[in-house]
């Protein structure tokens, strides 16, 4: 019996902010769910299951979730939490329509970390008896993993901060992050160290947001919006926990979660216009874009171009890592580019029909999810 195909119907998102202080996880979770229905004719009503992605370590407080059932709209309705980035959540929440078990569900992530300690969040995630007392962590993987990286494949600081320049211009042009200043490559180098060789703005930039994903059953999502856009292919992966056992230049569990996803969506190579990739510094990113079959290895920097594949148009997760949301985010701004192509820069030539989704989690990209689009 073939499976359901499930589409992605409408997306919503607050803006990504270093700090939202005026407003409550419940004030941003409610924002999205609200947003998301808007022209869609569904309602909550309509709603089969929702499933929420977050951390109670980020939020301060053991099954947090149960607090913020009201804003997800979650009373009297099937309702799941997933401890990991909401693009776990929405694999999850495919499956369950393909099963049969609804037609309809909403997918939430959000995320507050300015008021959490970030590197004692990864730091709480590494091996407890030799590791975490020296404060190894996410920062401390990431510089490693650039400094093998680079040293294999020759690539400069320069090169780096060029691109990560390039990736908060194109956030702030998205206007869906919030930007004081979008820095040059040379503010870029300039920056305080952030892990050797990487500076502070080399890394992902932790922010508060929230994101709300409606998916739906191929007859619901073909009467209920423009242009659905399919999810065809899904892929997981999760590399060993020891970091110093993973290999030091490319992300083994990404490349396995990129090939079951094409083989799932029944492509024989990475066959797509838009890819909206993942990453916790800006040569995790590359090593991602690796992984995923875009560029040889050593070859990513080149694929940032866009010659080919339009990646992180949205500017990515340098600019903007809202810690648990950022895949979701990710599959929210590659599906608004192949439904609404006009409004992505994209008009002028053959729309996009095809993209690439990525989402990772764990210290040094350990884990790692890929979901293939189609219009």
């Amino acid at each position: 019996m073939a499976l359901d195909k499930v589409g992605v119907v409408a997306t919503a998102q607050t803006e990504l902010r270093p700090a939202w202080g005026n407003a409550q996880h419940i004030d941003l979770i409610s924002s999205v769910v609200t947003s998301v229905f808007k022209g869609t004719g569904l309602s909550l009503d309509d709603v089969d299951f929702i499933i929420d992605s977050g951390s109670d370590v980020l939020d301060g407080r053991s099954i947090s979730n149960c607090g913020f059932l009201g804003a997800l709209g979650a009373h009297h309705k099937e309702e799941a939490r997933v401890e990991e980035d909401g693009l776990w959540a929405a694999l999850y929440g495919v499956n369950k329509i393909r099963a049969g078990s609804g037609a309809v569900g909403l997918i939430v992530a959000y995320s507050k970390p300015s008021e959490s300690n970030v590197d004692l969040y990864w730091n709480a995630q590494v091996e407890p008896f030799y590791q975490r007392p020296v404060g190894f962590g996410q920062r401390a993987a990431n510089g490693v993993l650039a400094q093998q990286y680079m040293a294999d494949h020759g690539l400069s600081a320069d090169e780096l901060a060029a691109l990560v320049a390039q990736r908060w211009a194109a956030a702030a042009q998205g206007g869906r992050v919030q930007i004081d200043a979008v820095p040059d490559a040379a503010a870029v180098l300039a920056a305080k160290e952030g892990a050797a060789p990487l500076t502070e703005l080399m890394f992902a930039r932790p922010v508060d947001g929230a994101v709300a994903v409606l998916i739906a059953r191929e007859d619901v999502a073909r009467r209920v919006s423009r242009n659905p856009a399919f999810i065809t292919g899904m892929g997981t992966s999760m590399a060993t926990h020891s970091f110093a056992t993973r290999d030091r230049d490319r992300l083994v569990a990404a490349e396995n979660a990129a090939k079951m996803a094409y083989r799932s969506a029944g492509w024989d190579k990475p066959d797509a216009q838009v890819a909206e990739v993942s990453s916790s510094s800006v040569v995790g990113e590359l090593m991602a874009i690796e992984a995923l079959g875009l560029a040889d290895r050593g070859k990513g920097l080149s694929a940032t171009k866009g010659d080919k594949v339009a990646i992180n148009r949205s500017g990515g997760a340098l600019p903007a890592d809202p810690i648990m949301a950022t895949g979701l985010v990710r599959l929210a701004e590659a599906s608004r580019q192949l439904s609404q192509p006009e409004l992505n820069g994209s008009s002028g030539g053959a729309a996009p029909s095809r993209a690439i989704v990525h989402g990772a989690g764990g210290v040094g990209m350990q884990n790692n999810c890929v979901f293939t689009l189609e219009v």
